[in-house]
């Protein structure tokens, strides 16, 4: 059907695949049928169609014997044939029918396959009896046996006490023995643990030569490293390529202001409120600094007001922009206000307010996942489930401290 004449109450049905129109709106689809006449007059012109004979047969006056009761009932309910109100009900009759013959068919096979068990188990307890009647004899026959076999069971015992008292005597030399081999074998680890300590002594020797060795490595990578960035200027020279324009988390600030990367997660030797941990992120090449705003600053300065803790951050935010050249966004909780306060935005530095109801968190892991794989992205702040969830999304993370104290040293 168009788009425009299909009932309001089944615009989103008619998105459904046929298969889960059927089973997850066959109610709403009847209660339609049953109210509006023009969906069902072009349900029924479109069933006419399909089933052009059974329809000829019902508009005749004469449907089909053969036909299935449940098929010739619902064609008749759409098609409305004089009587078709009659027809419904003996196909409904007919099909009821047909079920409780089948009902009654099936028991009476289960009855009878009962019956065949019931013979089935009564021979087999037949054929228990009997065996358990030999068992018994059996039995009787064994016990006789074994009353002759504990006789002789016993004058082995006291064999066996015999040779008992002869092997303690056996046990007493070879403890003996072990003693004195224990003794050797003492020696002989002091033995190894002296070679042990040898090679151990040979073992930092090396690892000293791997170390002056790996510094060559090292300068034979930087070399190359800095030959294939070279070649990347030259390349981009050569195609005359454009500057990007525009970030990732523009799309973010989108949907979420209301105004008044991933890197591999690894954060060195450096601890993470270490302002030079910050400073040496902010030297890698279009890294994107992420802060969480309340977070840094109720722990910097919470004797002030919120309007001046956010006028501090964002001041000291400026010069740091302008000296690292980083894409800075600073995000702000809103979530418990519809108030969203003018701040004085620093050149370069993007502010967000989270939506009412949305905390600054979710925010924050939304600008992560929007960045591309590969660009570095530092977010700051000490909430350790936003740090758990930055990092394993390929984000670098830093505490709230490291920036205060950074921007301190500014």
């Amino acid at each position: 059907m168009p788009a425009d004449q299909v009932p309001s109450s089944l615009t989103r049905v008619a998105a459904f695949a046929p298969a889960r129109r059927a089973r997850l709106a066959a109610t709403q689809i009847a209660s339609v049928l049953a109210t509006d006449e023009g969906f069902r007059e072009h349900v029924a012109a479109d069933v006419r169609a399909q089933v052009p004979d059974l329809a000829g047969a019902l508009d005749a006056g004469t449907p089909p014997s053969a036909a299935d009761p449940v098929d010739l009932a619902a064609v008749a309910y759409l098609l409305r044939p004089d009587g078709w109100a009659g027809l419904v009900a003996a196909s409904g009759e007919a099909s009821l029918a047909e079920d409780t013959g089948a009902a009654d068919r099936q028991a009476a096979r289960r009855a009878d396959q009962l019956r065949r068990q019931v013979e089935t188990l009564t021979e087999s307890l037949k054929e228990a009896r009997a065996r358990q009647r030999d068992q018994v004899a059996e039995l009787k026959s064994e016990n006789a046996d074994l009353r002759h076999k504990l006789g002789d069971a016993r004058a082995r015992a006291r064999s066996a006490e015999t040779a008992s008292a002869a092997a303690e005597a056996a046990a007493v030399a070879a403890r003996a023995a072990a003693a004195a081999a224990s003794a050797r074998h003492d020696a002989d680890l002091r033995r190894v643990r002296a070679r042990v300590e040898e090679l151990e002594r040979d073992l930092a020797a090396v690892r000293r030569s791997e170390r002056a060795e790996r510094g060559s490595e090292a300068l034979r990578a930087r070399l190359l490293l800095d030959t294939l960035l070279e070649t990347a200027q030259g390349l981009r020279r050569e195609l005359a390529l454009p500057p990007v324009e525009g970030s990732p988390a523009d799309s973010v600030e989108a949907h979420v202001a209301e105004h008044g990367t991933r890197t591999t997660s690894g954060h060195g030797s450096l601890a993470s409120d270490d302002p030079v941990l910050l400073e040496q992120l902010l030297t890698l090449p279009r890294v994107h600094l992420v802060v969480d705003g309340y977070n840094v600053t109720k722990a910097a300065w919470p004797e002030l007001s919120l309007e001046r803790q956010r006028d501090r951050l964002l001041a000291g935010v400026a010069p740091l922009v302008a000296r690292s050249g980083a894409e800075v966004t600073v995000v702000f909780d809103a979530a418990d206000s519809t108030d969203r306060p003018v701040v004085n935005r620093p050149r370069g530095v993007r502010v967000l307010y989270s939506r009412a109801g949305v905390i600054a968190d979710d925010v924050i892991r939304e600008l992560v996942a929007a960045e591309p794989k590969g660009r570095p992205v530092v977010v700051v702040s000490s909430d350790n489930a936003v740090v758990r969830d930055v990092v394993r999304a390929g984000a670098r993370a830093a505490a709230a401290g490291a920036l205060t104290r950074l921007l301190a040293r500014s």
